[in-house]
Protein backbone atom coordinates (compact mmCIF):
# COMPACT_ATOMS: atom_id res chain seq x y z
CA UNK A 1 0.00 0.00 0.00
CA UNK A 2 1.31 3.30 -0.94
CA UNK A 3 1.42 6.03 1.37
CA UNK A 4 -0.38 9.57 1.29
CA UNK A 5 1.79 12.30 0.87
CA UNK A 6 0.18 13.94 4.42
CA UNK A 7 1.50 10.19 5.71
CA UNK A 8 4.54 10.59 4.58
CA UNK A 9 4.73 14.26 5.68
CA UNK A 10 4.00 13.50 9.40
CA UNK A 11 5.94 10.35 9.17
CA UNK A 12 8.90 12.51 8.19
CA UNK A 13 7.80 14.89 10.71
CA UNK A 14 8.42 11.96 13.01
CA UNK A 15 11.73 10.16 12.33
CA UNK A 16 12.72 14.47 12.36
CA UNK A 17 12.45 14.02 16.35
CA UNK A 18 14.39 11.22 16.71
CA UNK A 19 18.16 13.14 16.71
CA UNK A 20 16.50 15.50 19.33
CA UNK A 21 14.79 12.50 21.48
CA UNK A 22 18.66 11.02 21.53
CA UNK A 23 19.95 14.63 22.27
CA UNK A 24 17.76 15.07 25.04
CA UNK A 25 18.38 11.43 26.44
CA UNK A 26 22.41 10.98 26.10
CA UNK A 27 24.14 11.54 29.57
CA UNK A 28 26.35 14.49 30.20
CA UNK A 29 27.52 13.52 33.59
CA UNK A 30 29.75 16.02 33.59
CA UNK A 31 26.74 18.96 33.51
CA UNK A 32 23.37 17.42 33.85
CA UNK A 33 24.11 17.83 37.57
CA UNK A 34 23.42 21.12 37.22
CA UNK A 35 19.57 20.87 35.98
CA UNK A 36 16.36 20.56 38.16
CA UNK A 37 15.56 17.02 36.60
CA UNK A 38 16.55 13.57 37.70
CA UNK A 39 18.40 12.18 40.86
CA UNK A 40 21.43 14.12 39.93
CA UNK A 41 19.90 17.37 39.85
CA UNK A 42 21.38 20.04 42.12
CA UNK A 43 18.62 22.83 41.35
CA UNK A 44 15.37 22.43 42.85
CA UNK A 45 12.35 21.82 40.93
CA UNK A 46 10.02 25.24 41.45
CA UNK A 47 7.00 24.10 39.23
CA UNK A 48 5.79 21.09 38.61
CA UNK A 49 3.31 22.22 35.28
CA UNK A 50 1.12 25.25 36.24
CA UNK A 51 1.45 25.56 39.56
CA UNK A 52 4.41 26.42 41.86
CA UNK A 53 6.33 23.82 44.57
CA UNK A 54 8.28 24.99 47.43
CA UNK A 55 11.66 24.82 45.45
CA UNK A 56 13.45 27.91 45.51
CA UNK A 57 16.14 29.91 42.97
CA UNK A 58 19.32 29.73 44.93
CA UNK A 59 20.79 32.95 46.37
CA UNK A 60 22.33 35.16 43.74
CA UNK A 61 20.98 33.19 40.75
CA UNK A 62 18.65 34.22 37.99
CA UNK A 63 16.18 31.89 36.48
CA UNK A 64 15.23 31.96 33.12
CA UNK A 65 11.49 30.32 32.10
CA UNK A 66 10.39 29.95 28.17
CA UNK A 67 7.17 28.19 27.76
CA UNK A 68 5.74 27.94 24.13
CA UNK A 69 2.37 26.47 23.37
CA UNK A 70 -0.51 26.25 21.15
CA UNK A 71 -1.65 29.24 18.83
CA UNK A 72 2.08 30.40 18.19
CA UNK A 73 2.11 31.19 22.12
CA UNK A 74 5.20 32.09 23.57
CA UNK A 75 5.63 33.26 27.66
CA UNK A 76 9.16 34.37 29.09
CA UNK A 77 9.99 34.88 32.60
CA UNK A 78 13.02 36.20 34.89
CA UNK A 79 13.17 35.39 38.40
CA UNK A 80 16.15 36.00 40.61
CA UNK A 81 16.68 34.16 43.97
CA UNK A 82 16.93 37.05 46.11
CA UNK A 83 18.14 35.15 49.77
CA UNK A 84 18.13 32.24 50.40
CA UNK A 85 14.54 31.89 51.07
CA UNK A 86 13.27 34.47 48.66
CA UNK A 87 12.65 34.91 45.12
CA UNK A 88 11.14 37.61 42.48
CA UNK A 89 10.85 37.66 39.01
CA UNK A 90 8.70 38.86 35.74
CA UNK A 91 7.04 37.57 32.69
CA UNK A 92 5.35 38.52 29.60
CA UNK A 93 4.75 37.37 26.48
CA UNK A 94 1.42 36.30 23.76
CA UNK A 95 -0.29 33.93 21.34
CA UNK A 96 0.71 34.19 18.28
CA UNK A 97 3.93 35.42 18.22
CA UNK A 98 5.54 32.29 16.37
CA UNK A 99 3.40 32.04 12.79
CA UNK A 100 1.78 34.47 10.40
CA UNK A 101 -1.54 35.50 12.47
CA UNK A 102 -1.55 38.45 14.41
CA UNK A 103 -0.40 38.30 17.64
CA UNK A 104 -2.42 38.82 21.15
CA UNK A 105 -0.08 40.20 23.97
CA UNK A 106 -1.42 39.41 27.39
CA UNK A 107 -2.84 42.34 29.06
CA UNK A 108 0.21 43.09 31.32
CA UNK A 109 3.41 41.71 32.89
CA UNK A 110 3.15 38.87 35.16
CA UNK A 111 4.93 39.38 38.96
CA UNK A 112 5.85 36.63 40.85
CA UNK A 113 7.37 36.98 44.44
CA UNK A 114 7.84 33.46 47.06
CA UNK A 115 8.95 33.40 50.40
CA UNK A 116 9.53 30.04 51.84
CA UNK A 117 8.34 30.21 55.50
CA UNK A 118 9.39 26.32 56.66
CA UNK A 119 12.50 24.45 54.98
CA UNK A 120 11.82 20.85 54.71
CA UNK A 121 13.10 17.82 57.79
CA UNK A 122 12.66 14.58 58.27
CA UNK A 123 9.17 15.17 59.38
CA UNK A 124 8.31 18.34 58.26
CA UNK A 125 7.91 19.57 54.45
CA UNK A 126 9.24 22.69 52.76
CA UNK A 127 6.40 25.35 53.09
CA UNK A 128 6.30 28.71 51.12
CA UNK A 129 4.06 31.53 50.46
CA UNK A 130 3.70 33.20 47.33
CA UNK A 131 2.33 35.64 45.08
CA UNK A 132 1.91 34.61 40.78
CA UNK A 133 -0.04 36.41 38.32
CA UNK A 134 0.94 34.79 35.34
CA UNK A 135 -1.42 32.53 34.18
CA UNK A 136 -0.70 29.89 31.38
CA UNK A 137 -1.62 28.73 27.54
CA UNK A 138 -2.65 32.43 26.46
CA UNK A 139 -4.27 35.65 27.32
CA UNK A 140 -7.96 35.78 26.09
CA UNK A 141 -9.39 39.41 26.08
CA UNK A 142 -13.22 39.09 25.82
CA UNK A 143 -13.22 37.17 29.12
CA UNK A 144 -10.33 39.41 31.00
CA UNK A 145 -8.36 36.16 32.00
CA UNK A 146 -5.98 33.45 30.89
CA UNK A 147 -6.79 30.31 29.59
CA UNK A 148 -5.44 28.62 32.58
CA UNK A 149 -5.87 31.29 35.57
CA UNK A 150 -2.89 32.78 37.27
CA UNK A 151 -2.04 31.43 40.76
CA UNK A 152 -2.48 34.81 42.33
CA UNK A 153 -1.93 34.36 46.16
CA UNK A 154 -0.64 30.76 47.06
CA UNK A 155 0.69 28.44 50.33
CA UNK A 156 2.40 25.32 49.28
CA UNK A 157 4.03 22.64 50.61
CA UNK A 158 7.07 20.16 49.13
CA UNK A 159 8.24 16.62 50.54
CA UNK A 160 11.07 14.57 49.29
CA UNK A 161 11.47 10.64 49.80
CA UNK A 162 14.55 8.71 48.70
CA UNK A 163 12.34 5.71 46.48
CA UNK A 164 14.69 4.58 43.92
CA UNK A 165 16.26 8.21 43.43
CA UNK A 166 13.93 10.55 44.79
CA UNK A 167 9.57 10.66 45.31
CA UNK A 168 8.44 14.25 46.25
CA UNK A 169 4.82 15.60 47.28
CA UNK A 170 3.45 18.42 46.31
CA UNK A 171 0.14 20.51 47.33
CA UNK A 172 -1.20 23.51 47.78
CA UNK A 173 -4.03 25.89 47.59
CA UNK A 174 -4.41 29.47 46.22
CA UNK A 175 -6.62 32.36 45.42
CA UNK A 176 -6.46 33.94 41.69
CA UNK A 177 -6.98 37.58 40.91
CA UNK A 178 -8.25 36.47 37.78
CA UNK A 179 -12.29 36.92 38.75
CA UNK A 180 -14.24 38.25 35.49
CA UNK A 181 -16.51 35.27 35.45
CA UNK A 182 -17.45 36.28 38.95
CA UNK A 183 -15.88 32.91 40.41
CA UNK A 184 -14.20 34.04 43.69
CA UNK A 185 -13.37 30.25 45.00
CA UNK A 186 -10.50 29.25 46.36
CA UNK A 187 -8.67 26.87 44.53
CA UNK A 188 -6.37 23.45 44.81
CA UNK A 189 -3.56 21.65 43.82
CA UNK A 190 -0.83 19.56 44.08
CA UNK A 191 1.18 16.93 42.16
CA UNK A 192 3.83 14.19 42.85
CA UNK A 193 7.54 14.26 41.10
CA UNK A 194 9.29 10.81 40.44
CA UNK A 195 13.33 10.88 39.06
CA UNK A 196 13.44 8.01 36.31
CA UNK A 197 17.55 8.26 36.72
CA UNK A 198 19.88 10.79 37.33
CA UNK A 199 18.91 13.08 34.56
CA UNK A 200 14.94 12.45 33.78
CA UNK A 201 11.84 13.42 35.98
CA UNK A 202 8.31 12.76 35.80
CA UNK A 203 5.46 14.74 37.18
CA UNK A 204 2.16 14.63 37.38
CA UNK A 205 -0.38 17.49 38.23
CA UNK A 206 -3.97 18.52 39.14
CA UNK A 207 -5.64 21.61 39.47
CA UNK A 208 -8.70 21.28 40.98
CA UNK A 209 -9.85 24.21 39.06
CA UNK A 210 -12.35 25.11 41.77
CA UNK A 211 -12.19 28.95 40.74
CA UNK A 212 -13.14 27.64 36.75
CA UNK A 213 -16.19 26.74 37.00
CA UNK A 214 -19.96 28.02 36.28
CA UNK A 215 -22.14 29.72 33.28
CA UNK A 216 -19.07 31.78 32.05
CA UNK A 217 -16.19 29.40 32.93
CA UNK A 218 -13.43 27.21 30.76
CA UNK A 219 -13.76 24.60 32.80
CA UNK A 220 -15.99 21.73 33.04
CA UNK A 221 -15.85 20.95 36.39
CA UNK A 222 -13.48 17.89 36.09
CA UNK A 223 -10.27 19.85 37.29
CA UNK A 224 -7.15 19.89 34.91
CA UNK A 225 -4.91 17.09 34.76
CA UNK A 226 -1.22 17.25 33.42
CA UNK A 227 2.16 15.30 33.43
CA UNK A 228 5.08 16.25 32.30
CA UNK A 229 8.78 15.02 31.31
CA UNK A 230 12.14 17.30 32.60
CA UNK A 231 15.70 16.80 31.59
CA UNK A 232 18.98 17.81 32.71
CA UNK A 233 20.87 18.84 29.52
CA UNK A 234 23.64 20.76 31.56
CA UNK A 235 24.73 23.69 32.68
CA UNK A 236 21.69 24.62 34.15
CA UNK A 237 19.99 23.89 31.47
CA UNK A 238 16.78 21.69 31.90
CA UNK A 239 14.36 21.06 28.99
CA UNK A 240 10.52 19.61 29.47
CA UNK A 241 7.39 17.99 27.75
CA UNK A 242 4.27 18.91 28.73
CA UNK A 243 0.70 16.95 28.17
CA UNK A 244 -1.88 19.11 29.64
CA UNK A 245 -5.64 18.51 30.08
CA UNK A 246 -5.61 15.16 29.91
CA UNK A 247 -9.41 14.71 31.60
CA UNK A 248 -10.17 17.49 28.26
CA UNK A 249 -11.98 19.98 31.43
CA UNK A 250 -11.49 22.62 28.88
CA UNK A 251 -13.63 20.24 26.14
CA UNK A 252 -11.18 21.24 22.95
CA UNK A 253 -8.49 18.74 23.36
CA UNK A 254 -8.32 15.22 21.49
CA UNK A 255 -5.54 14.13 22.80
CA UNK A 256 -3.22 16.50 25.33
CA UNK A 257 -2.54 20.07 25.42
CA UNK A 258 0.98 19.67 24.41
CA UNK A 259 3.42 22.25 25.11
CA UNK A 260 7.58 22.75 26.31
CA UNK A 261 9.09 24.70 28.46
CA UNK A 262 12.86 25.83 28.80
CA UNK A 263 14.92 26.27 31.89
CA UNK A 264 17.85 27.65 32.17
CA UNK A 265 19.37 28.75 36.09
CA UNK A 266 23.00 29.91 36.56
CA UNK A 267 24.65 32.02 39.13
CA UNK A 268 24.77 36.45 38.46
Amino acid sequence: MRMTSEARTTTTGWLRLIPLMLFLCAPAPDLSAQGSAGSAGKLEPRALVDFPTAGMIPRGSIALDVDFYREGGVDLACAVGILDRLSAGLSYGGSGLIGAGSPVMNAAPGFTIKLRLLEESVYVPALALGFDSQGHDGYIRRLSRYAIKSPGLYAVFSKNYAVLGFFSLHGGTNYSLERSDGNRNINLFGGIEKTLGPFLSFMVEYNLGANDTGTDALGGGKGYLNMAFRCSVGGGLTLGINLKDLADNGGNVTVANRTVHIEYIRPL
